[in-house]
């Protein structure tokens, strides 16, 4: 049984244990803010208007829990604002997995706005379950802060799950197009799966110091029978268990698609770091 931690103060005392879960605080993190980024980016896109609203209150929420895992972050020292640590670092010190730094769809928004929903839809569903069942690890994590965050972002998580479930049934269902679209589009993301399963170097110490209960067996054991599950209701194919790739954000190694995506999302700060809104 490992020691709970329940203050900054015990998890700082311990380098090991310090290292470890900001590591994982970064991961965290990093997804969320990334991917509501890349849902932001869909509102006045998306196919009608109350996919609008959905995208914008999702890509809200996600960025909303990516302020506070920085948020605890900063009380491990890391930095003096969420901002700064949102905003202020380069690509290699981001921990978000591939899939989720990639573009909606075959160009860039302002060039391309036709967004590839299929993909989205695919990748959202993909990286939906994963945090899930990452949320239902870290309720029982050793560091009392974080099982307690995790407690309540599970809560609101749950209906975003939902949301991309219906979709992955309806796109599956509706027309040999939309079916062939939403299969194209997981046969693109599954090249990036692996990536959300990686834990970094410091994967072995987040589940051997109860930061992350189970560790990467756990999570991909879980996911792997609930995705199959949804696939077989849909009538999906299941494309088989995902290879690893060459880089892995988890290790600060990123695609240049995330260097894109950093212009436009830090742009803001980048004018007056300073300034207080």
């Amino acid at each position: 049984m490992t020691a709970r931690i329940e203050t900054p103060a015990q998890a700082l005392a311990d380098p090991t244990c310090r290292q470890a879960l900001v590591e994982l605080l970064f991961q965290l993190a990093d997804d969320d803010l990334v991917l509501g980024h890349r849902d932001s980016e869909w509102v006045g896109l998306a196919p009608h208007i109350e996919e609008d609203v959905a995208f914008a209150s999702i890509a809200q929420d996600e960025v909303g829990h990516a302020a506070a895992y920085y948020g605890l972050l900063v009380d491990l020292g890391e930095a003096e604002s969420a901002d700064a640590l949102a905003y202020s670092r380069p690509p290699d010190a981001w921990r978000c997995a591939l899939l989720l730094e990639r573009p909606n769809g075959p160009g860039h928004y302002l060039e391309n706005p036709q967004f590839d929903w299929g993909y989205t839809i695919a990748r959202h569903y993909l990286y939906d379950l994963f945090e899930m069942v990452r949320l239902e690890a870290l309720v029982e994590s050793a560091y009392l802060p974080l099982a307690q965050l995790a407690a309540k972002v599970r809560r609101e998580e749950r209906y975003h799950l939902l949301h991309m479930e219906t979709w992955v049934k309806r796109l599956a269902r509706h027309s040999s197009v939309s079916r062939a679209r939403l299969q194209a589009g997981l046969e693109k993301a599954w090249v990036d799966l692996y990536g959300l399963f990686s834990l970094g170097p410091e994967g072995p110490a987040m589940a051997a110091l109860g930061l992350l209960p189970g560790g990467r067996d756990r999570l991909w054991q879980t996911w792997r029978e609930r995705a199959q599950t949804l696939f077989a209701e849909a009538g999906l194919p299941w494309p088989g268990d995902p290879s690893p790739v060459m880089l892995d954000g988890r290790a600060g190694r990123h695609s240049a698609d995330l260097e894109a995506l950093l212009g436009p999302l830090t742009e803001v700060y980048r004018l007056d770091p300073t300034a207080r809104w």
